[in-house]
């Protein structure tokens, strides 16, 4: 079996990238050990073509247009050309990408093209309390129509999709993300006590701005906490920095405890192990998520963690058992969970060891790569 995904982010050394960056070098990885081919053709982050073997997963990155306007139609072209010229020497099976990524690719007879769901334009609009953009929302109609399948990484992805867009009767199969626990793992790094850590794109959807506002009252409870926070910036429309933003208009009313605040900006894949090694607490406050790959991933290290309580929180999190979950548009409610568990260092040890049990039940890659296979499998038959 040859699949090919189709992402943007794929992890490169010195460049940032996503959650969907991080699962498809995750289940490639997996896949290659269990003797599936895997390549993944995307737009490069630097003007060129490139193209390298990174353990076993073949990555070809193309060089972006820069034609105003029609950037979208030349882009989707030379990814077009390119899945045609690889099928012709090496066929392909399985195409797999994003909810808008089929839209402007033709079909090529013999492979199955698949979507998985990690959250689209329609699924983050309604999240964000904004309006649906015509262009992306045609995009995501139109590469629904020629999905062959779809994969949810939560039930709330499945179901919260089906009220803005149309399956067409097409499989659809729930397979969570999965989690290296052998990469994510009990570490023997001395935890910093005064540590709580957030990582993931430093923007509203991800609660940064009410994790700020709930670090004033932390700070009256642990005058010497640190807020570390780690992941990319984001961008407005009209070309504003969010963290430039939050520095503006949310850490002034800190005061002298806004120098605890700690932007450290992206870091790569294989350091956030050790980032989530040293803190005390990890807090993920999103106001909306498909699944989120930073709460299991922390959970796998033993870690004690707060999710959200909304979407697919309850999915990854048992509330009081596994870890915390709290409302992420209430800066006291995430004040107060994260204040239990520095108060409370029992239960946080307790809530780290039952974390790790239930990634290991319910993200184990060795687990869901073959729950991946078996899917891919039924969809060629």
């Amino acid at each position: 079996m040859h699949v090919c995904f189709l992402t943007n982010e794929y992890p490169k050394e010195g460049f940032p990238h996503g959650g969907f960056g991080s699962f498809v070098k995750t289940i490639a990885e997996a896949l290659i050990n269990n003797g599936v081919q895997v390549s993944v053709i995307g737009l490069n982050y630097t003007a060129s073509n490139e193209i390298e073997r990174v353990n076993g997963v073949t990555i070809i990155r193309l060089k972006k247009s820069k034609t105003k306007g029609l950037t979208w139609y030349y882009n989707s072209k030379v990814i077009a050309n390119q899945i045609f010229k690889l099928n012709m020497h090496n066929p392909i099976n399985i195409v797999e990408g994003a909810e808008s990524s089929l839209a402007f690719l033709p079909k090529i007879k013999n492979i199955k093209y698949i979507i998985r769901l990690h959250g689209g334009h329609h699924f983050f609009a309604e999240g964000e309390k904004r309006g649906i953009n015509w262009w992306k929302g045609f995009q995501e109609k139109l590469s629904f129509k020629k999905a062959d399948a779809f994969v949810a990484v939560s039930s709330y992805v499945k179901n919260h999709t089906a009220n803005y867009l149309n399956y067409h009767n097409k499989p659809i199969e729930v397979i969570f993300n999965p989690i290296n626990s052998q990469l994510f793992n009990p570490q023997n790094a001395e935890i910093q006590t005064n540590n709580i850590t957030f990582a993931g794109t430093i923007c509203e959807k991800k609660g940064v701005r009410q994790l700020i506002q709930a670090f004033s009252l932390i700070k009256a409870k642990f005058p010497n906490v640190v807020l570390n926070l780690y992941g990319r910036d984001w961008f407005f429309p009209d070309g504003s920095s969010y963290i430039k933003m939050l520095e503006e208009q949310e850490l002034p009313m800190l005061g002298e405890n806004a120098r605890d605040v700690v932007f450290h900006g992206a870091i790569s894949f294989a350091e956030i192990s050790n980032v989530y090694a040293k803190a005390a607490v990890c807090v993920f406050p999103s106001h909306m998520e498909t699944l989120g790959l930073v709460a299991p991933e922390a959970m796998a290290m033993g870690k004690a963690v707060i999710f959200t309580k909304l979407g697919p929180g309850p999915e990854v999190i048992i509330d009081g058992e596994t870890g915390l979950l709290c409302d992420p548009f209430n800066p006291t409610d995430i004040a107060e969970k994260v204040i239990f568990l520095l108060n409370n260092h029992e239960s946080a040890i307790k809530y780290g060891k039952k974390a790790r049990e239930k990634v290991l039940e319910q993200f184990e890659i060795t687990n869901l790569v073959l729950k991946n296979i078996t899917f891919y499998n039924a969809i060629l038959q």
